[in-house]
């Protein structure tokens, strides 16, 4: 099995609607966001890759268009909007455009990361 990962970095605010006035996350505030996507194959293509990387551009177009310096709130239309439902929407959207993506991991600060993995 091969397994290859790319890492893409933005930033972006939001708010964690509902959690209480006390929780820091209720308040509106940012993150430098990392994701990273894997892919697995068994085998590898005519070039020796699971995947070039550059075929993955179009997932930093997606992310520099939609996300970098947006207010996750708006752009995903949700009141909780967590480092894991944006690993699962990543995971949604690359899975949409190739089959071999396996898992999207989402970073919000240096010590914290999940991960969306079906």
């Amino acid at each position: 099995m091969f397994t290859i990962a790319k890492e893409y970095h933005f930033s972006a605010s939001h708010q964690l609607v509902g959690l209480g006035e006390d929780h820091p996350c209720a308040r509106l505030h940012g993150h430098n966001y990392v994701v990273i996507v894997e892919l697995r194959s068994d085998a590898l293509n005519s070039h020796g890759f699971v995947k070039d990387y550059r075929d993955l551009d179009q997932l930093k177009i997606y992310i520099d268009e939609k996300f970098d310096h947006r207010h996750l709130n708006d752009v995903l239309g949700d009141a909780f909007v967590t480092a894991e439902l944006i690993a699962k929407h990543f995971y949604d959207w690359c899975r949409n455009l190739w089959p071999e993506v396996v898992a999207v991991r989402v970073k919000e600060t240096a010590k914290t990361m999940a991960e969306y993995r079906p």
